[in-house]
């Protein structure tokens, strides 16, 4: 087993010397592009670039985790500067290795033998070199058979045999005494060390390899641009109050927190910071997705079986690996520190600055060096911090770099919300953002007279724009909210198609009291529920108005109290049909101090017509009762006269009443139907009065 492990490996050696690298295409000059641009946005992508040069016809192989396989295909672009072209991108293929080590002549799935893998390109053409031997034996690999030999008095092993067809005849060689073999077919060789470096690539399932080719003449630049997957920069910030006299004074520093998750050193990069959003988005471009087909037979076969419609088409479930590894660390910021009273750089100068690390980007022409042509467009609007100076970052680490240093406006104020802090409000900031900047979201660590005061967290700010932060809480002063009693008044009565419609107005009243136990003057800014269905009537005005809260503006002086009545109004309708509702229902409207004469009188009117139709339904009501006992009567008087004698003088009277009470039902029954015709025409003329009857 040793002796045959020596052959293998000799064997092994003995190809990847002799051989060209015929798996590859040709290569008259390679070169490297290392990383010179990244722009990192806040949609958890970023764009990188690389710069270098070429000599002739050239191949750059690139490395790239296969997490972002996907990304690259979507977003790769080329450019070849000096007139040369772009030839093809190939890259590593997905499907698995032993299927793609199953596609090549020689098949090395199963981790085969010396003899297993001559076994499998019988018919060929070796060369083999035995031990002892100096001049090589050529022949035609016939087989290799596998014969038991006995190693001393109780030991058989197993031997592999050779059988080679060489000019002079069949010949056996033992593949222990063999030392070196070489395929003279060179088609048989290219597929052997094919699936060798196919096997060798497989060991690095992490990363898979894409070849650029670029084809053309002499010395040239050329650029490559790609989107992938990134972590998301963040914002740290600082803020320092001072006083001086009378005003704050309050300086901004802000720091970009960059990661290099990728496993490149970025050296000397040319760094930009987006705080827009782009749309972003993966799809699948990278596994190979393969359709299931019908079986077509040829015509000669159709025409002599029976002929079938329907076939079991399988359909594949493609799996996706979409396996990514996120790396984060700290290390001290490589970039030199910014004190708290560096003069920061006007507005006018970053956005030139900006200008100018846009341009690298903007020049980027899709058309140079490449067949198909593209138009980009630009969505939304997206601000650009871009670093001054190149930034060098290890693989794996990341880094605090400066992107603020400024003085903004901020004003001390008190900010009491009753359903964050019931009895205590929280000191904060009114704070301006007149950096020029767009400030990012993140957190904000507060710094009062050189001490820390707390902890704030701000929102996206535009420049210019104006926001609340709060960052302690104000135990000098305290607020008490008192809910007042709740009225709803009627204020309008009319009728619209004898529908009588009702406005009701509601009235909240709510008091705070804010009581000042402190040395200092405060402004309490109250934020109290914004309710669109509701209209502030007291104040006039709110100070500011958010999306959820009014906010008042309170001044109390140190030792003071102070009070802010907050009065709204809500206006409720609803409805009451006439016809439905209960007459004391309607009398209350009737009473109402609100209701107009006119709308009394109509009222009134309504009423009566209904009363009337009501009496009249009452009669009918009545007479159909009275039918009801004569009829029943009737039913006790059969029954009496079912048991006497007709001549009897009980089965007389019987008979006489009977006949008055036969009378008696049919004039009954013709009052009931003169009845029911006039409740009809009452019924009409009412719902006709109500329908036509509209009055405020």
């Amino acid at each position: 087993m040793k002796t045959n492990r020596r052959i293998i490996l000799a064997f092994l050696l003995l190809l990847a010397a002799a051989l060209p690298v015929l798996a590859q295409p040709p290569r008259p000059g390679s070169a490297e592009l290392p990383i010179t641009r990244i722009v990192l946005f806040t949609s958890g992508v970023g764009y990188f670039q690389r710069e270098g040069s070429v000599d002739g016809s050239a191949r750059i192989d690139l490395q790239f985790p296969t997490n972002n396989i996907n990304d690259l295909l979507k977003s790769l672009v080329l450019q070849d500067t000096g007139g040369g072209q772009i030839s093809t991108i190939n890259y590593d293929n997905r499907d698995p290795i032993e299927k793609t080590l199953k596609s090549f002549a020689i098949d090395l799935t199963s981790n085969p033998s010396l003899g297993d893998l001559l076994d499998q390109v019988r018919g060929e053409r070796v060369e083999v070199i035995r031990e002892g031997q100096t001049t090589p034996l050529t022949g035609v690999i016939v087989g290799v058979q596998k014969q038991k030999q006995q190693v001393g008095k109780d030991q058989v092993v197993e031997t592999e045999q050779l059988n080679l067809l060489a000019n002079n005849g069949l010949q056996n060689v033992a593949l222990s005494q063999v030392q070196r073999i070489r395929f003279l077919k060179t088609e048989l060789e290219q597929e052997f060390r094919k699936a060798l470096d196919v096997l060798a690539s497989a060991h690095d399932k992490q990363k898979k390899t894409v070849s650029l080719n670029f084809v053309g003449n002499g010395k040239r630049a050329v650029r490559v641009g790609y989107v992938i997957e990134s972590p998301i920069w963040k914002t740290s910030y600082r803020l320092s109050l001072t006083k001086e006299g009378k005003q704050d004074k309050a300086f901004l520093q802000g720091w970009a927190i960059v990661e290099n998750a990728t496993d490149e050193d970025w050296h000397q990069v040319s760094l930009g910071l987006i705080s827009g959003r782009p749309i972003s988005f993966q799809m699948d471009l990278y596994e190979p997705l393969y359709v299931p087909r019908p079986m077509v037979e040829p015509e000669l076969f159709a025409s002599l079986r029976p002929q079938t419609y329907s076939g079991n088409l399988d359909e594949r479930q493609v799996r996706r690996d979409r396996a990514g590894s996120q790396f984060s660390s700290a290390t001290p910021p490589a970039a030199p520190g910014f004190a708290l009273g560096r003069k920061a750089p006007e507005a006018e100068q970053v956005r030139e600055a900006t200008k100018k690390a846009g341009a690298s980007v903007d020049a980027l022409n899709l058309r140079q060096g490449v067949a198909s042509a593209a138009v980009a467009t630009e969505l939304g609007e997206y601000f650009q911090y871009q670093l001054e100076q190149p930034v060098s970052l290890p693989r794996q680490k990341s880094a605090l770099l400066p992107i603020v240093n400024s003085p903004v406006e901020a004003a001390k104020v008190s900010i009491y919300n009753e359903g964050v802090l019931a009895k205590y409000p929280l000191l904060g900031l009114r704070f301006k953002n007149t950096t020029g900047l767009h400030l990012m979201q993140g957190p904000l660590t507060i710094f009062e007279n050189s001490s820390y005061a707390g902890d704030a967290r701000i929102t996206d700010l535009q420049p210019n724009e104006t926001r609340l932060v709060s960052y302690a809480i104000d135990l000098g002063t305290e607020v008490a909210p008192e809910q007042k009693d709740q009225r709803d008044d009627l204020v309008a009565v009319k009728i619209y198609k004898g529908v009588l419609q009702i406005t009701n107005k509601q009235r909240l009243t709510k008091l705070y009291t804010v009581k000042n136990r402190s040395d200092h003057a405060r402004t309490v800014l109250i934020e109290h529920p914004y309710r669109p269905d509701w209209h502030l009537v007291k104040p006039d005005k709110a100070a500011e108005r958010t999306r959820d809260a009014y906010r008042f503006e309170v001044k109390v002086d140190p030792g003071q109290t102070a009070k802010e009545e907050v009065v709204e109004e809500h206006t409720r309708m609803s409805q009451v049909i006439l016809t439905n509702s209960p007459d004391d229902t309607i009398r209350v409207y009737l009473r109402a101090n609100v209701t107009s004469p006119k709308v009394k009188a109509a009222l009134e009117e309504a009423l009566s017509r209904k009363a009337k139709l009501a009496e009249t339904q009452h009669e009918i009501q009545q007479e159909e009762k009275a039918l009801q006992v004569i009829e029943k009567d009737q039913a006790r008087m059969r029954d009496n006269m079912a048991r006497v004698p007709p001549t009897s003088e009980a089965y007389k009277r019987y008979l006489q009443k009977f006949d008055t009470q036969e009378t008696e039902i049919e004039k009954g029954r013709e009052r009931i139907t003169e009845l029911q015709s006039r409740a009809e025409e009452e019924r009409k003329a009412y719902e006709s009065f109500l329908q036509n009857l509209t009055v405020e």
